[in-house]
């Protein structure tokens, strides 16, 4: 008995990326789902949601976000990208106020946060968990897309120091502080 392969059609090279609400959706031809680690790209092989293959091959890295259109090179169509559910924390708090306070902990450790008017997001740390609890704040795992802030400093993927190692990079401000971290 002969043995079957499934050959995967190739949509070819994608070559721009378009921000959301500025492509034709009318031309979509696929979908692409990735989590926020897989959205920060400049060249590479994507299998579509329909599981065709195209290639990512942009001019420079790209912090792709949900919606956003990938325009394949010979003018057939788009590739939308899909922000695909992740393990998150959500951070919740008392009051507004309460919430800003949080906020400033949350960027005082340069983590990647999602802020919104009344929660913010963030990769599950337990240490991290335990310090927003001890501060007033409701903490709850679940799986949902992850979009966080780009940054200041350009970083379009975001990174965190949570993990407890230098990185050997510079912020162009010092780390050593002359107040307690409550």
């Amino acid at each position: 008995m002969a043995e079957t392969r499934t050959v995967t059609p190739d949509l070819g090279r994608a070559v721009a990326q378009a921000t959301a609400g500025h492509w034709d959706r009318t031309k979509q031809i696929g979908q692409v789902t990735l989590a926020f680690d897989d959205r920060h790209r400049r060249r590479i092989r994507l299998e579509t949601d329909e599981g065709a293959s195209v290639l990512l091959d942009l001019p420079r890295a790209v912090a792709l976000s949900d919606g956003d259109g990938l325009e394949l090179e010979d003018g057939s169509g788009w590739v939308r990208v899909a922000a695909a559910p992740e393990p998150v924390m959500r951070v919740q708090a008392a009051s507004p106020h309460h919430l800003l306070r949080l906020a400033w902990h949350i960027g005082n450790r340069h983590l990647p946060a999602q802020i919104s008017e009344t929660e913010i997001l963030l990769r599950p740390d337990h240490v991290i968990a335990d310090m927003l609890r001890g501060l007033g704040a409701t903490v709850t795992e679940c799986e949902q897309p992850f979009q966080p802030e780009g940054g200041a400093y350009g970083h379009g993927a975001g990174h965190g120091h949570a993990d407890g190692h230098d990185h050997g990079h510079e912020h162009g401000h010092s780390h050593s502080h002359s107040h307690h971290h409550d």
